[in-house]
């Protein structure tokens, strides 16, 4: 991940604003309270923790990612204003990591895609919630409203940075909710591009 990352950071977030689309309506959907513990899980840039800082002034920010190049570029972002460890999406310790056991909002946006474990990515993620927490995800979907060609070009297109869109993402939380006992809510962005799932405790 570093070897690809250390070459697309500075440019990352000005690419990737063309084509992942729902992580701002993510972020307008966390209702965040001052005080609240936001984790970020797959936080990249920080460009998403930076926009929570913006929008939901006074919560506490957390940034988790397996990249040591993105947080980096993470650091830079939101300087003293968030905290941000190295680790695994799959298998991590908040308690070891940020000192703290859950977290009122978590956030996959446009991880679950990236990650080889990703059905143990979220069931890490959903455990970390604190009582009325919720887990917040956005990523591709099927994107059966495009037309079929457009459709190859994009999937041909992630293919290339080792992007694999989860069409079972749905059911895998449903499971997850199942075992967890969290309440589950799932839609779908315009023309099907994107998929939302909330999981709540």
């Amino acid at each position: 991940m570093d070897r690809i990352y250390r070459w697309q950071r500075p440019i990352y977030d000005l690419t990737r604003k063309y084509y992942l689309f729902g992580r701002d309506r993510l972020v307008d959907e966390l209702d965040c309270r001052p005080g609240m513990a936001v984790l970020e899980i797959g936080c990249g840039t920080g460009r998403n923790l930076a926009l929570v800082r913006r929008r939901w002034t006074g919560t506490r920010l957390h940034g988790l990612d397996i990249s040591a190049e993105m947080l980096r570029e993470a650091r830079r972002k939101l300087g003293h204003s968030g905290t941000l460890a190295l680790g695994d999406a799959a298998a991590f310790d908040p308690v070891q990591l940020f000192g703290r056991s859950g977290f009122e909002r978590v956030m996959l946006s446009y991880a679950i895609s990236m990650i080889p474990e990703w059905e143990a990515a979220l069931h890490q993620a959903a455990s970390t919630l604190s009582p009325g927490g919720s887990l917040h995800v956005v990523d591709f979907g099927d994107c059966a409203g495009l037309p079929r060609p457009l459709r190859a070009l994009l999937k041909g297109w992630l293919s290339r940075f080792h992007v694999s869109p989860r069409l079972d993402l749905g059911e895998v939380a449903a499971r997850v909710a199942d075992e967890l006992g969290l309440t589950l809510e799932r839609r779908r962005g315009p023309l099907g591009y994107y998929q939302l799932v909330r999981l709540s405790r």
